[in-house]
């Protein structure tokens, strides 16, 4: 007997290599992914801009990224609301408001239409970068209680709905660009209150490990999962902090540990410790 549902994830039509040169863009759900993957020594730049939580201030971020010289290989974008604020005097959508009075801005809510727009032109602009890149939405599940709960599912909807046009009616629909279903994990899956933090809201280190296990399912390949497998022993003993730090015993310990990750970074030329 099965008491819980259960989310379907197909394998990804591409796999990410191990110490893949990615961007991750978006809420801070995709902070809390991007840093595990930074952990995990993929190359993986993280909100360079700062959190960005709708489509407009995604696409900012990828425009600013491509203009200093990052092609990633890999873009994942997490999509948190729909909500945006617009500078009274020039019209123009920020990304911050930067502590500045709040009459300066009105707030306003994009429409499915806008949103795919932006993130078609998003897509755009990292495929005239790189046309091999890869793009993986996702949609946060953070609930946003200053909204409403009514209002954050309908503002979750509005980005589900462009999202899946995006992906389903790009110009080129060749399975470089995909979904991965983060937002019904957990509202699904994990919906029972121990898998969110004190705030009710955000998903607890438990439900990101899990949704880890599940995008990697989806996403990593044998190679991948190999290097996984040989750096977790390293990572760990690089993490470890020894009572006494100048003794011989630790090292030794170093010396030892040193030559493994010298001999992991010639069998993947990619890898770097920083």
């Amino acid at each position: 007997m099965e008491f819980r549902t259960q989310v379907e994830i197909r394998k990804a039509p591409f796999e990410i290599p191990p110490c893949e040169e990615m961007l991750f863009v978006g809420s801070c759900f995709a902070d809390n992914m991007g840093r595990r993957f930074q952990e995990e020594r993929f190359r993986a730049t993280v909100n360079p801009y700062g959190v960005m939580y709708n489509p407009a201030s995604v696409l900012h971020t990828v425009s600013r990224a491509l203009e200093v010289g990052r092609k990633p290989n890999v873009a994942v974008f997490t999509l948190g609301t729909n909500h945006v604020y617009v500078l009274k005097e020039t019209g123009e959508i920020v990304d911050n408001c930067q502590k500045r009075p709040s009459a300066l801005f009105s707030e306003r809510l994009l429409t499915v239409d806008e949103c795919a727009v932006y993130l078609l032109q998003a897509v755009e602009d990292l495929r005239k970068a790189n046309p091999q890149v890869k793009i993986i939405f996702t949609v946060s599940p953070i609930r946003y209680r200053k909204y409403g709960f009514h209002e954050s599912l309908l503002s979750k909807a509005t980005l589900l709905l462009a999202v899946d046009r995006v992906v389903k009616t790009a110009d080129r629909p060749d399975s470089s660009l995909t979904y991965f279903p983060a937002y019904e994990i957990v509202n699904d899956e994990l919906r029972d209150y121990r898998f969110y933090k004190e705030d009710m809201l955000h998903p607890s280190e438990q439900a990101v490990a899990y949704i880890w296990d599940k995008f990697s399912e989806a996403y990593f390949g044998a190679e991948t999962l190999e290097f996984l497998k040989e750096w977790k022993p390293l990572k760990e003993a690089l993490a470890h902090r020894p009572f006494h730090p100048d003794s011989e015993e630790y090292r030794r310990f170093m010396d030892k540990t040193m030559l493994r990750v010298q001999a992991l970074s010639k069998k993947y030329p990619n890898f770097a410790l920083e």
